[in-house]
């Protein structure tokens, strides 16, 4: 027999971060030894802003499959690490970067065995008009163009690595006095897709699916071009006694996720 649970999924805004619980349940057997939706255990997952949409597909269907509970916030990995150090209840990190959760092993605040790479991401150059960015890097040097939006290279490992193909371009005087900052990737992907900078440096997974940029133009910047994103996991003190903590781990190193991870542009 199985019984299906409806979908509730509550958002809450916290900040500079959104925090969204999904409780969507499972389609579940109801025979001896079965867990039903509101017995499931739930695990709180930091989570990078630049993977909010494939963490959110990822957690329904490994709610499905599991019949745990996911509740996700997501934003920078930098304020993330603040938070963390000052006791926020968070289970599991999926950070933007291998340096933050190294740095939270060393510091006891994350389990070292637990930590690894669940996705190397890409960077683009993007604007929202379709006929702008010709698929190479020359509008940067543009005299059209007069606002570039990067997340904060000290915060945010996809401004680091913005950074860095600005360097190797050798257009760091030129640009400077046209960048526009974002604290974190999301408020830099805002900025360019409100308006107020015409192109941006943006994880690629925010603009791409299945395959393709889903809206807009871009330049897909050679991995070549900055030192590898590679986004590690890790388990954090608070949930190491927590299965569902355990379970997600284990569930995002299985071909599922990995399928949803690949159709956002990224690598694993």
């Amino acid at each position: 027999m199985f019984k299906l649970f409806r979908p509730v999924v509550t958002a809450v805004l916290t900040g500079a971060t959104t925090m969204t619980v999904l409780t969507l349940g499972a389609l579940m057997p109801l025979g001896a030894g079965a867990q039903t939706a509101t017995q499931s255990a739930v695990v709180t997952v930091a989570v990078a802003s630049n993977f909010t949409a494939p963490m959110k597909l990822i957690a329904t269907e490994f709610e499905q499959d599991t019949g745990y509970q996911v509740a996700l916030s997501f934003g920078g990995t930098g304020s993330f690490y603040a938070q963390i150090k000052n006791g926020a209840p968070f289970d599991v990190f999926l950070a933007a970067d291998t340096r933050t959760p190294a740095r939270l092993v060393q510091e006891g605040l994350a389990l070292s065995d637990s930590r690894f790479t669940y996705a190397v991401g890409r960077l683009v150059l993007w604007s929202n008009n379709p006929d702008l960015v010709d698929g190479t890097d020359t509008i940067l040097t543009s005299t059209d163009i007069n606002r570039i939006a990067i997340a904060d290279p000290k915060l945010a490992p996809y401004g680091a690595a913005a950074q860095q193909v600005i360097e190797r371009l050798g257009l760091t005087q030129a640009l400077q006095p046209k960048l526009v900052q974002g604290k974190n990737i999301s408020q830099a992907y805002q900025f360019v897709a409100s308006g107020n900078a015409q192109i941006g440096f943006v994880a690629l997974s925010q603009v791409f699916a299945n395959g393709k940029l889903k809206e807009g133009s871009g330049w897909i910047v050679p991995k070549q071009d900055h030192t590898p994103i590679d986004q590690d996991a890790v388990l954090l003190i608070k949930g190491q006694g927590n299965s569902a903590a355990h379970a997600l781990l284990e569930y995002l190193k299985t071909d599922k996720p990995r399928q949803v991870i690949q159709s956002y542009g990224y690598q694993y």
